[in-house]
């Protein structure tokens, strides 16, 4: 009997600790629910009273109160009540697409898609719209294109062109026609003051430290995308950084390989068998009576005047 009353009692308080490990776990989660609720309750109210305090004073003044930011905001970067803040602004110099309001700025989780600095007014194209996804294509101005072209090392100016920068791009290619050799190559200029938009998957503008990357984002219009899908076929691309203030467009021209240098100079190989002697037949040439002149029997350096060549050994200094 004393057995049973036992075992009855230890299932009895089994079942009300139980019972209170489950009550207790119930008051937990109603007392975090109340917590957040108040949270949020004195979170409305500080930023509505920010906003009554700063309507008071644009009443008072000839003001606005817009959103500002107040902590550098980089692509991507969320909008948050502790990185923006209502400040007051002339009424006659607010900024098109500001906000009136943080609640303004903070809805549909929007995301900055422009470097924003400190004080700078947060405006609507600089943020992302509904559902606060940052994407490139919100970067792009109405009728422009987003074009990618392969760079490397060299033809990327060394991983120093980045994002926001503005720059040339230059098209390397062979001479046509049957004639050209590889060798016999042609450079233009076919694209002038292009914004980059991003290189590889960077599009930050304030990432200003080099870094070499496979492609470069250009902006460009429907007909310069056409010309740079092209041109990525016909030869290399290449980008020239030019300084963004800098407006003036280059006169440049088509220039070839026998552009660089003004010298027209072109070593003859050195002759496998020596120059016929004067008792020889054919050593003098009758064109005229005149003696031809023999080819050097040493190293010669051959100067071309337009398409004719005249040959001169090298130890002569300008000789005939």
């Amino acid at each position: 009997m004393q057995h049973a009353l036992h075992g009855s009692f230890s299932i009895g308080c089994a079942l009300l600790g139980g019972r209170q490990v489950q009550n207790r776990n119930i008051f937990i989660v109603i007392g975090a629910l109340v917590i957040a609720a108040f949270t949020v309750f004195l979170v409305n109210a500080y930023l509505t009273g920010v906003q009554q305090s700063v309507e008071r004073q644009a009443e008072t003044q000839d003001v606005t109160p817009i959103v500002v930011a107040t902590q550098p905001l980089d692509f991507g970067d969320p909008l948050t009540p502790e990185n923006v803040r209502l400040q007051n602004f002339p009424a006659n110099s607010v900024p098109q697409g500001a906000f009136p309001t943080v609640r303004a700025a903070l809805a549909d989780n929007r995301v900055a898609l422009r470097p924003i600095v400190p004080g700078e007014p947060v405006l609507a194209d600089k943020v992302s719209g509904a559902s606060g996804r940052a994407v490139l294509a919100a970067n792009l101005p109405e009728g422009m294109r987003a074009v990618a072209i392969p760079v490397t090392e060299v033809t990327g100016v060394s991983g120093f062109v980045r994002p926001g920068d503005t720059v040339d791009v230059i098209m390397t290619r062979q001479i046509p026609g049957d004639g050209a050799e590889a060798s016999d190559l042609m450079s233009d200029i076919i694209l002038e003051r292009i914004k980059v938009l991003a290189i590889d998957q960077v599009a930050n503008e304030g990432a200003t430290e080099a870094q070499v990357g496979k492609t470069a984002v250009l902006e460009v219009d429907p007909l310069q995308a056409q010309q740079l899908a092209i041109g990525t076929k016909l030869g290399t691309l290449s980008l020239a950084l030019r300084n963004v203030e800098s407006q003036e467009e280059t006169k440049g021209r088509t220039l070839t390989n026998r552009d660089v240098g003004n010298a027209r100079l072109y070593i003859r190989k050195r002759p496998t068998q020596q120059a016929p002697s004067m008792a020889q037949p054919g050593a003098i040439a009758q064109a005229g009576g005149a003696m031809a002149r023999p080819m050097p029997s040493g190293p010669s350096m051959t100067i071309y005047r337009g398409v004719e060549g005249q040959a001169y050994p090298v130890n002569l200094l300008g000789g005939r």
